[in-house]
């Protein structure tokens, strides 16, 4: 227990990362069914969009214009992709993962050529350093709790934008039965766009919390895509709440079984444990009940 409490603030903090670069493949996977191998390079490209606004800024105001800048870039480079590429792709899910894994390949290369192979640093704001140690040795870091804050309000604005907004309602309409969607007049296409534009945004959100735990370099995000798609798939494909409680159960799990063992072991035991829930749950944690005919 005593090892479980000591833990819970790095899981937390393992889980907001996850959950933030989760979150733009639950839109992209879940409802378009594009296996967007590209997601991990939109991290990068998010988080090289924090460091060059930090050769301009202060790491303050860097920091804070990074959250919509690279949300905007990124998104400008889903809006490309799905418009140049992606669309002509729909219900070919293994042709667009070979394609957005070119399309990663390309952008990793783009970024040695622009901003060399090695790694870059981007300095944390003075406000984010430190942290807060509670009864117990339980330390709090300021910059974990603001991912974690980053995360949760990520969560609440798609929340509000899928249930609160017209484009929102469209988007959980072709959901459930894009046939259907279509025919009463909803732009299908339309929404794809808008969906892959959000999601990429969100990738590039991900890429600025992530300068707040290490280095940026050109593989950045290929250390992050592999877990956010178990991530999506563990809570349930198109499953808002499902992603959530999956991106923090794995994040708790990893980092505590990496307090008893070492970090190879603690990948094996947690990839052994997401193989058992997956043969019990093979739908995953939760499900979207859809009107779509089998």
């Amino acid at each position: 227990m005593d090892t479980l409490l000591t833990q819970l603030p790095v899981g937390l903090a393992i889980g907001a990362v996850l959950l933030l670069a989760a979150l733009g493949l639950n839109l992209t996977f879940g409802q378009m069914g594009v296996i967007n191998m590209a997601h991990g390079e939109f991290i990068m490209v998010g988080a090289y969009t924090a460091y060059v606004l930090n050769t301009w800024l202060s790491p303050t105001p860097a920091l804070i214009l990074a959250l919509p800048a690279a949300f905007a870039v990124t998104g400008a480079l889903g809006w490309l992709l799905e418009l140049g590429l992606i669309r002509h792709f729909y219900g070919r899910p293994l042709d667009t993962l070979l394609l957005t894994f070119g399309i990663g390949m390309i952008l990793q290369q783009a970024a040695r050529d622009i901003f060399g192979a090695p790694n870059v640093d981007v300095p944390t704001p003075d406000w984010l350093t430190g942290g807060i140690t509670l009864p117990g040795d339980i330390r709090l870091h300021h910059s974990r709790l603001f991912i974690l804050a980053l995360a949760l309000i990520a969560v609440a604005a798609l929340t509000h934008h899928l249930h609160h907004t017209r484009q929102g309602r469209q988007t959980r309409a072709v959901l459930h039965n894009r046939d259907l969607a279509a025919i009463t007049g909803i732009n299908t296409r339309r929404v794809d766009a808008t969906t892959f534009v959000i999601g990429s945004g969100l990738a590039g959100i991900a890429g600025v919390a992530l300068t707040l735990t290490g280095p940026t370099g050109p593989t950045l995000g290929t250390n992050y895509i592999v877990d956010a798609f178990l991530v999506v798939v563990i809570g349930g494909l198109g499953h808002l709440r499902g992603t959530v409680l999956a991106a923090f159960a794995l994040g708790i799990l990893n980092a505590t079984v990496e307090a008893w063992s070492d970090a190879s072991l603690a990948k094996l035991i947690v990839f052994t444990a997401i193989v058992a829930l997956l043969q019990a749950r093979p739908q995953g944690l939760l499900t979207t009940k859809t009107r779509a005919l089998a």
